[in-house]
């Protein structure tokens, strides 16, 4: 803690000495005993005006059971969710199941986490029969007339610094997601005001703990002189770029393309024009730095603490995902900070190829194309008749160590760089995006494409990964497109591997090994070789036996609705284990 000025301090040897009245204890709400504040401080506590004269705060809804009635917005059919700033009225008329849900979330300010959806249709009637059943215990409705109106939020518990967020129209209000009511046309400089390091150091006296609540922000003082234009024009700025940076992420619904991929920053290269891209992401986080210190500056001018604080802001404090030192902290060297971003950026990539593979995006089109229960590769057409990448037709991508099939996932990633930077550079591309890696892409796929892809979607995965014991058989599909008879192709790609290829190339050793023209070397090779065959034969039997072929038969109904932690647990064993969501 700085040292207090206006001779509350007094050196005694090498301590210090503080003194404070208990008059000015009560200045601050809640009467902390907080000698160690400011002249300035107690002055700005001091002030006629607070929070609560000009705003109003709402907590809101508590489900009583989240896993039944919340999701994440990308496990369920799109058509069933109202998302988007489609304004107030249209939310209240939506005939969706699905609604935005603010439930807080991490530190970030300006925009973003808009990320989980709840169960609200014809006003939440689902919940409220559950609680009048008891089977919702601690279901409270709290705050529902400022439900899908516009406001302010933010993060109410909080390890770190409080962070504000605007929040459009459409949002159900959560119980750790509460909303600030502003007057008309306020909105954005009281945003710009909550954001500022003054707001922070005010929290720092009346919110000591890590929960920051609704009346210890209403008793926090106004400046007197409050510009509500200056603020918002700045906030107007601020929020713009959180926005174009939150929506440059599939796991954002307002996502429509990737950044990588965009004209404006093509160039020749995928190295050059990552380089490119990431020039831009740097002006746009020194921007952002520089409008936050100005946005600091009105409000210490605002509240007469220049001798408090200084404008500054750290570059970690600049909540852009594209900024390094934002998103994955400030203990690392420059070097290793450029190696993360580069490294994410080429997942990020191979992500995105990989939804283009399901149809999930297209490169013809921005936004999500198949995106609802059961849709099919007729449906894609319907939307992209001539695509210059084609997406899977059966939903079934194989994902196997060796390139046994055509399809196999790695070969499709080579036939999606080549459409999407050309045939010229695509060695180099390719080394390129290995190197950010660390490894070739046929590793990374086998290795870590899957744990990404499950980090990712927080634990709540899209693509589903069919996965014998010890991993010798590997096929992905996409969870929207799945359909009852789904497993029996994943069933087909199985036989082909084991009673086909596998069985052709075991009969190949066989000869080999006994062969008079082979010499003792090759023999001891091919034997090996067909002693391992035997074992993944062994382990492919069982698993089609005992998992696959009985799933098959089986014919599963899947319901989207239900969610990804409803729905994985049923396939069992066929699918890869997730700590936390397998059966």
């Amino acid at each position: 803690m700085s040292n207090v000025q206006n001779n509350r301090t007094q050196p005694v040897a090498d301590k210090y000495f503080f003194q404070a009245s208990a008059a000015e204890f009560k200045k601050i709400p809640g009467c902390p005993i907080a000698y160690w504040a400011s002249a300035s401080i107690y002055s700005a506590f001091d002030s006629a005006k607070r929070i609560s004269d000009m705003t109003s705060l709402h907590r809101g809804i508590s489900t009583g059971n989240t896993d039944l009635f919340a999701r994440l917005w990308h496990e369920v059919p799109i058509k069933n969710l109202c998302i988007g700033d489609n304004g107030v009225e249209s939310a209240r008329l939506s005939v969706a199941r699905w609604f935005p849900y603010n439930r807080g979330g991490s530190f970030r300010k300006w925009y973003g986490l808009g990320i989980d959806i709840l169960d609200y249709e014809n006003n939440g009637r689902r919940m409220i029969e559950s609680a009048e059943k008891g089977e919702s215990p601690g279901f409270r409705h709290d705050g529902s007339s400022e439900y899908f109106l516009p406001t302010i939020t933010w993060t109410a518990l909080t390890a770190g610094k409080p962070s504000f967020r605007l929040l459009e129209a459409g949002y159900i209000l959560g119980h750790k997601g509460s909303s600030i009511k502003t007057p008309d046309g306020s909105r954005l400089a009281f945003l710009s005001l909550f954001n500022s390091n003054t707001f922070e150091r005010f929290l720092e006296y009346t919110s000591p703990t890590l929960d920051i609540n609704i009346s210890q922000l209403s008793s926090l003082p106004l400046p007197e002189n409050f510009d509500f234009s200056q603020a918002g024009n700045m906030a107007i700025e601020l929020v713009n770029l959180g926005k174009i940076d939150w929506n440059s992420y599939e796991t954002s619904w307002d996502f429509t393309s990737l950044p990588l991929l965009s004209s404006d920053r093509r160039q020749p290269t995928l190295k050059a024009t990552y380089q490119n891209l990431r020039a831009h992401w740097r002006e746009m986080t020194l921007e952002m730095q520089h409008l936050e210190e100005e946005n600091n500056r009105i409000f210490i001018d605002a509240y007469g603490l220049q001798g408090e604080l200084t404008p500054d802001v750290p570059l970690r404090e600049i909540t852009l995902t594209c900024n390094p030192h934002y998103r994955y902290g400030n203990d690392k060297s420059e070097e290793e900070l450029e190696a993360l971003l580069l490294a994410d950026t080429m997942r990020e990539l191979i992500s995105y190829a990989v939804g283009c593979m399901f149809g999930r995006y297209s490169l013809d089109e921005p936004g999500l194309i198949l995106a609802n229960q059961g849709e099919t590769i007729e449906d894609y057409l319907k939307q992209i008749p001539e695509p210059s990448f084609m997406p899977d037709a059966q939903n079934v991508i194989p994902m196997m160590e060796g390139e046994w099939f055509t399809d196999n996932i790695n070969i499709r990633f080579r036939e999606f760089l080549r459409t999407t930077f050309g045939e010229a550079h695509f060695k180099e591309n390719l080394a390129f995006v290995e190197q950010a890696l660390g490894k070739d892409i046929r590793k990374y796929f086998l290795r870590d494409f899957y744990s990404d892809h499950v980090r990712r979607y927080k634990k709540r995965p899209i693509y589903w990964l069919f996965s014998s014991p010890k991993g010798s058989f590997n096929a992905l599909i996409y969870m929207h497109r799945y359909q009852p008879h789904t497993v029996g192709t994943v069933l087909e790609y199985l036989r082909d591997f084991k009673d086909e290829k596998l069985q052709a190339r075991k009969n190949h050793l066989e000869a080999v090994s006994i062969s008079a023209g082979a010499s003792q070397g090759e023999k001891t090779k091919a034997l090996k070789e067909i002693e391992k065959i035997n074992k993944i034969l062994a382990e492919l039997d069982n698993y089609e036996r005992d998992v696959l072929y009985p799933l098959a038969t089986e014919q599963l109904e899947i319901d989207l609705d239900d969610g990804v932690k409803a729905n994985y647990p049923n396939f069992g064993p066929a699918l890869k284990h997730i700590a936390g969501l397998s059966g």
